[in-house]
């Protein structure tokens, strides 16, 4: 682990710098706009279309204008479904102008989820694409009254000019946002967030870029990281953004080119994507230089290696409590992996610094890093790793992940609708991820996430990690992803392991293949008793492996007498 000479900043220090010029986004918004009104906000790549900090800001205000004739007043949710990010990104500071909630619909949602959401929620108004309009009308009947706005809705327009109303000024204690969980593991929760939050969230990625970093976001801004970490994150620093609908691997590079893009976030599962497409002599000539990656994956520096980006980012956020930990991969300690002439942001001796001075661990990259690898807590929080009962767990021992936030305002405010749910989660004082972690450096804070909690299979009187479990499959050469599920074990009352593989395009694996790596990998009650090969995992639309469809589908195929294959 890399170390500077950097000083190292208070809590309180860093919760001044983190608040000096405000919690609210919509305020950093209209600050740009006055002082670089001329300045690229943002290009939406999907229709070609360049929008500056001046004309976006006049566009929400006109959308705003619109949906006060509506009728939506401060403390209302509005609703947004839409495909199209950019109708998205406008609308989020559209409903902040009138005091209102952003409540947006995850648009892959159908039938049951998409009205359970919309019941949950109860907004005065959903603000709808084409697509959007199409499903919703199919399904209003089951849901309740609501002002739909968009093509084929109740108004021709989302704009309109007219006098915005007078609304109390935006605090951090506000409630902006309600987004859901994914639901995978139940029915999705609504999840409560005050302006502060999204200050906290999107923080600790901000203050390592400057006005001259470009943000490339393409994941959807329905969930947290697109709204918020990547095109919030831009917003509030004063950059530019390249705004796209959806991911695109074949398209990847070329979209980073079209706008300069320096920084962005990847999903593990994106990653492999990537590297898959054909490779050429100048993967390194591009002006990427900073990425956070989540999860944690092993194939990061392979990945920095090939495409030049020299400072990888690690770390823990969830929708509930923001950005608790941090830290960063140095790719290249000792030299520079993006061309001079295409670096963007601080230079590498500056950011380096500005990393250690909010307590941040720098790692070489060079270097084996621990599986699930963290980083440090952030200095808003406190965390322990704990028992069942809520006491600490010692260093080296498994325990959930649980927090207390050391200034106001800075996680949810709680669950829509869901009290108990709500106490539950933060009994004791504390809030419970429901993130099971380790400690493996007390004195220097450093940790590694071990699964979700319940995220273990008891394997002849052990634990096992389905984590674990896939960071060896995923080692073995030509697996693209994997996804280890728990089924009833053939034997005694634990559980027997089953390993779905998704191959990379055009290889062949086989058992023998995986049996002989995990052999060699894994000791005996870690191995799976089941191997299954996938031409596509199923994912959800923020690129979470639904396990329980593999599962069902193992039950199946076992019931069946369906032979591995």
């Amino acid at each position: 682990m890399n170390t500077t000479d950097a000083p190292l900043l208070s809590t309180g220090q860093v919760f001044e710098r983190m608040t000096k010029e405000g919690d609210v986004l919509l305020h950093a918004l209209d600050a740009h706009a006055a002082q670089m009104p001329d300045k690229l906000l943002l290009h939406y790549g999907d229709e070609n279309l360049d929008l500056s900090f001046a004309e976006f800001a006049a566009r929400t205000r006109r959308m705003a204008s619109g949906l006060a004739a509506q009728g939506v007043e401060a403390g209302d949710h509005v609703s947004v479904h839409s495909q199209n990010a950019l109708i998205t990104a406008l609308s989020m500071f559209a409903i902040w102008r009138l005091g209102a909630v952003f409540a947006p619909i995850n648009y892959n949602l159908r039938a049951g989820f998409l009205t359970y959401q919309v019941g949950d929620t109860a907004p005065k108004a959903i603000i709808a694409d084409a697509h959007g309009v199409q499903l919703i009308t199919q399904l209003r009947a089951e849901m309740p009254d609501f002002t739909l706005i968009g093509p084929g809705g109740d108004v021709e327009a989302y704009e309109a000019d007219g006098p915005l109303p007078e609304t109390t000024e935006l605090g951090a204690a506000d409630t902006a946002a309600i987004i859901y969980t994914s639901g995978t593991t139940g029915p999705a929760k609504g999840v409560r967030l005050g302006h502060r939050w999204i200050n906290q969230y999107c923080y600790t990625a901000r203050d390592m870029n400057t006005k001259e970093d470009v943000v490339h976001c393409d994941l959807p801004l329905y969930h947290v990281g697109g709204a918020f970490n990547l095109f919030g994150r831009a917003v509030w620093t004063g950059c530019t953004t390249g705004l796209w609908d959806r991911f695109s691997a074949t398209e990847y590079w070329a979209r980073i080119a079209k706008v300069g893009a320096s920084a962005t976030t990847l999903l593990d599962v994106m990653i492999p994507h990537i590297m898959s497409q054909p490779e050429g002599p100048d993967d390194a000539a591009n002006t990427l230089n900073k990425m956070h990656i989540q999860p944690y994956t092993p194939r990061h520096h392979a990945f920095a290696r090939r495409f030049g980006v020299d400072f990888i980012s690690v770390g823990f956020g969830q929708t509930e409590s923001g950005s608790v930990f941090a830290g960063v991969i140095d790719e290249f300690p000792d030299s520079q992996g993006t061309p001079a002439n295409l670096w963007k942001g601080h230079d590498k001796e500056t950011y380096r610094a500005r990393v250690t001075a909010l307590g941040r661990p720098i790692f070489d990259g060079r270097e084996d890093l621990p599986k699930g690898i963290m980083g440090a807590p952030a200095k808003f929080f406190e965390v322990a790793a704990m028992d069942e009962n809520d006491m600490p767990v010692p260093e080296g021992e498994v325990g959930q992940l649980c927090l207390r936030p050391r200034f106001p305002d800075l996680i949810l405010q709680g669950y829509l609708n869901k009290p108990e749910a709500t106490l539950k989660a933060l009994k004791n004082c504390w809030f419970h991820t429901g993130d099971a972690i380790r400690c493996i450096d007390a004195e220097k804070g450093l940790y590694v996430f071990i699964d979700r909690m319940g995220g273990y299979f008891r394997v002849r009187g052990e634990n096992v990690s389905s984590f674990e479990v896939e960071s060896v499959i995923l080692n073995v050469p030509g697996v693209r992803a994997c996804a280890a599920v728990p089924i009833p074990a053939a034997v005694g009352e634990e559980d027997d392991i089953v390993v779905w593989i998704e191959p990379e395009p055009g290889v062949t694996l086989t058992h023998e293949q995986i049996d002989a790596h995990t052999e060699a990998e894994m000791p005996r009650y870690m191995r799976p008793r089941h191997v299954r090969f996938i031409d596509a995992l199923p994912i959800t639309p923020t690129a979470k492996v639904e396990k329980y469809k593999l599962r069902e589908l193992i039950l199946k195929d076992l019931q069946e007498g369906v032979s591995r294959k």
